[in-house]
């Protein structure tokens, strides 16, 4: 197997991952509970990877922070060298391709939390912010580790905007799945089956993972109402 790339797409993931819950979580709340009647556009951008080809997102994402765009420019500037064919601009593909991986299941598990404890948490005083922090995210655990999983797990298996942005160099691009494209090329299928073998069996841990926990989680709950209901009549 070819372990440096197999660090490349963890390191990738893993970064990805970072990033998406730190720009994902605040753009979910606002999603969640923003009233303002043209948020659905901003809802059919967040959702359009998931319909998007991934080699036309990563034509347009190519051609956004090529040499002659102003995003390009500003980077080249900065840094002294193009933002495409590097690990940078291949991780800012990722985040763009993976964001409703996470920003959906995160708008999800905040649309759940009662109402009312929001409202009762400002009624004490809490700012939104503290009220987002210690109330919110606590109750939705299960929805934010999922979208962080989801989107780990999304990196991992990358390969059309990997390819159009990030090319193929070995070290710097060159992901788990351009390799596996690489071995089977050159016919070299043992190498090729190692390699997928590795990538099915860390996608299936992962996966088994978050219905492990969400499984508990909705078993928790169902246990809290039962008892609510048990205690409901004893009360009147």
């Amino acid at each position: 197997m070819n372990w440096v790339a197999i660090g490349v797409t963890l390191k990738l993931a893993l970064l990805t991952s970072l990033i998406l819950v730190a720009i994902g979580l605040p753009l979910a709340y606002w999603l969640s509970f923003s009233r303002w009647r043209w948020k659905f556009l901003v809802e059919s951008v967040v959702a359009l990877p998931l319909v998007l080809p991934p080699t036309v997102l990563g034509f347009y994402i190519l051609v956004a922070i090529g040499p002659h765009s102003p995003l390009g420019q500003l980077y080249t500037s900065l840094a002294g060298h193009p933002l495409p064919f590097t690990f940078e601009g291949l991780l800012l593909a990722s985040v763009l391709y993976s964001l409703p991986f996470a920003v959906q299941p995160f708008a999800s598990a905040f649309a759940q939390v009662d109402r009312r404890l929001i409202e009762a948490s400002w009624t004490l005083g809490k700012s939104r912010a503290a009220t987002f922090f210690t109330l919110i995210i606590p109750l939705s655990t299960a929805g934010v580790v999922t979208g962080a999983v989801l989107s780990f797990a999304h990196t991992l298996g990358e390969f059309g905007v990997v390819l159009m942005v990030g090319g193929n160099i070995e070290g710097i691009t060159r992901t788990v799945s351009i390799d596996i494209y690489d071995e089977v090329q050159a016919l070299n299928y043992t190498g090729a089956a190692k390699t997928a073998l590795f990538l099915l069996v860390v996608s299936y841990a992962v996966l088994l993972g978050i219905y492990a926990m969400n499984r508990k989680v909705w078993g928790m709950r169902c246990d809290e109402e039962g008892a609510s209901r048990l205690r409901a009549p004893a009360s009147r």
